[in-house]
């Protein structure tokens, strides 16, 4: 369970009264490819929004498969999936087309646009791709302007706005309010935690509470997915 005591700076607001607030399957490493599991331990955290997290491609064939059978009665009234990352091998066609089959449940798959070979192969899916900036380790994706060719090759995109990564590359938050200025009409979910050094998600530290209080603030209508358990104190 995730704890209350974690206070927007600002306001004073618990970060976990935001509303729809919700979890990313992804943090759970103990569990990796356990769906109904993972799913149980989401639900100890909201009811109203998950990330269901396929990391790798063997993950993600798994959770293809779990999905036809369990993706309609998913209790949950948001439901993002994270498209893989890692071990890449099927031909891009073949992924755009597991995805476009995923059950009408999912709202959103999150994509790494820099692991995107062909932006444009991925149009099809239109509203239901959501592109998430990435942090400073990755060579693009990161700002705005690197962001605006995959959203000009993806009209219907939305986005994720990862505030961690954001931080990455600004510990000022000037990207991260650069990012909502450009795309912020494409806004569908927010990613929540604080970076270690090798940006590992790690829970929220203090700091990082008052930094990111102001671009929260600007995130209000959409959900708010925690990428690592909150501190208890």
């Amino acid at each position: 369970m995730v704890s209350a005591a974690t206070r927007d700076a600002r306001t004073g607001v618990p970060f976990t009264a935001h509303h729809p607030l919700g979890t990313s399957t992804g943090h759970l490493v103990e569990l990796r490819g356990q769906w109904d599991l993972l799913v149980r331990r989401a639900l100890d955290v909201s009811t109203l929004a998950v990330e269901i997290a396929a990391l790798s491609e063997p993950e993600f064939v798994t959770l293809c498969d779990w999905l036809g059978d369990a993706g309609r009665g998913l209790p949950f009234r948001f439901v993002s999936v994270h498209a893989p990352t890692k071990q890449l091998a099927m031909p891009e066609d073949e992924l755009v087309g597991r995805l476009a089959a995923l059950p009408a449940a999912i709202d959103a798959v999150v994509v790494h646009p820099d692991v995107l070979q062909d932006p444009a192969r991925f149009r099809p899916l239109g509203r239901l791709v959501v592109l998430e900036n990435m942090d400073f380790r990755k060579g693009d994706g990161r700002t705005a302007a690197e962001l605006e060719p995959y959203f000009d090759a993806l009209p219907d995109a939305g986005f994720c706005l990862d505030v961690p990564h954001a931080g990455s590359i600004d510990p000022t938050m000037g990207v991260a309010h650069d990012l909502l200025d450009a795309f912020g009409d494409r806004l569908r979910h927010v990613h929540l935690s604080s970076v270690d050094g090798d940006c590992h998600h790690v829970p929220l530290t203090p700091g990082d509470e008052e930094a990111f209080g102001p671009v929260l603030s600007r995130c209000r209508d959409v959900p708010w997915i925690l990428e690592a358990d909150l501190p208890r104190r």
